[in-house]
């Protein structure tokens, strides 16, 4: 292979990476505020590091929602951009709120 089609397949190769990388994934959740009692579901984009790991998903909502004063009750699923559209409504304004 010459240096140009080298060159050509590393730039190939650096952006199919770099689209991996910047794929987004989300969790859907359940959460709850006392005094009085209210629950919402919702929807967040999570950081790349937690898309494979529910533990971290998990904490990453926990924190996110604590700063709007709710308690996370339950991660529902992890997710990618193809599940965005069918959870849209069910979220309303919880939908990528925090």
């Amino acid at each position: 292979m010459n240096k140009s089609a080298s060159f050509i397949a590393a730039c190939a190769a650096a952006v199919l990476m770099a689209g991996a990388a910047d794929a987004a994934c989300f969790a859907d959740y359940k959460a709850k505020q006392d005094n009085p009692l209210r629950l919402h579901y919702g929807v967040i984009q999570l950081d790349e590091a937690a898309c494979n790991n529910t533990r971290a998903a998990a904490g990453e909502v926990k924190r996110r929602i604590a700063r709007g004063g709710w308690t996370l009750l339950n991660v529902m699923s992890i997710f990618d951009e193809g599940g965005l559209d069918e959870r849209k409504g069910s979220a309303g304004e919880y939908f990528l709120r925090f």
